[in-house]
């Protein structure tokens, strides 16, 4: 269990997040969502410790984060940033070997069930044959799912994914998250990620948390979150939500729209 309680992080002297207490549902897929400058990248930043808090505590099974090792955290939590780059000279197989780090012994290497679990990401997102092909000779959907079977890699029991689908088009955004979804449901994992497209969100997410101005403000399952009221107060935005083949649709109104192009 993986939570935050009253969590305060600045840059400089303007925090960002003022106050955040959450508590993530093991398994599943939780979506972070709200205004750009919200906190949600900062708060997966935090987690990792990546970002000093100023107050507050960050706890993993009732631990705080802070009194954790740093190679015991890489275990059990592992990290897809926004951006990921690499030298042109690594293949794909070569990175995901560097996932393992957190497990190797000083001296050693992957074990042969290190390389067993390496062709099992593999398969799992679809690029089992491409071991030996150079990382950024990848197309972009294809990239993204090589970064996130590097992420798989490290074996971790939470994967935290800040904004997975940016820069993808619409059929790569599919894919990619219903790979996410299926590590939920079909491998146990729990995946916190950002999210911007409230669509998506509604899709793919088990679970929904609303930041509005570095405070979680609601907190449950996607179709009780993602309501017209709710994205009124979180967004200001005015939008339609409704129910097509069991799945949730959020339709900005028209008027909103005017409106927000005004300002």
């Amino acid at each position: 269990m993986l939570s935050a309680q009253n969590l305060v992080v600045s840059y400089g002297k303007s925090p960002v997040l003022n106050g955040l207490s959450v508590q993530f549902d093991t398994g599943g897929v939780t979506a972070l969502v709200g205004p750009n400058g919200c906190g949600k990248s900062t708060l997966l930043k935090a987690i990792l410790g990546l970002l000093p808090k100023s107050a507050g505590t960050i706890t993993l099974d009732d631990v705080p984060i802070d009194d954790i090792p740093r190679q015991t955290l890489a275990r059990r939590i592992a990290y897809l940033p926004q951006e990921n780059h690499c030298p042109d000279y690594i293949v794909l197989g070569e990175l995901i070997e560097l996932a393992g780090y957190a497990r190797y012994s000083l001296f050693g290497g992957p074990s042969a069930q290190d390389r067993a679990l390496f062709a099992d990401v593999l398969r799992t997102v679809g690029l089992v044959n491409m071991a030996h092909v150079p990382v950024n000779s990848l197309s972009g959907g294809q990239r993204q799912r090589a970064w996130i079977a590097m992420v798989l890699a490290q074996d971790a029991d939470i994967i935290l994914m800040d904004e997975p689908v940016n820069h993808l088009d619409m059929k790569y955004q599919y894919a990619v998250l219903e790979l996410v979804r299926r590590l939920g449901q079909e491998h146990g994992k729990t995946i916190i990620t950002v999210l911007h497209d409230l669509n998506l969100a509604s899709a793919f997410a088990d679970h929904v948390v609303m930041i509005r101005q570095g405070k979680a403000g609601i907190c449950g399952p996607t179709k009780q979150v993602i309501t017209p009221e709710n994205i009124r107060m979180v967004f200001d935005f005015d939008a339609d939500v409704f129910m097509r083949e069991d799945r949730l649709v959020c339709l900005p109104r028209q008027d909103a729209q005017m409106r927000a192009n005004a300002e």
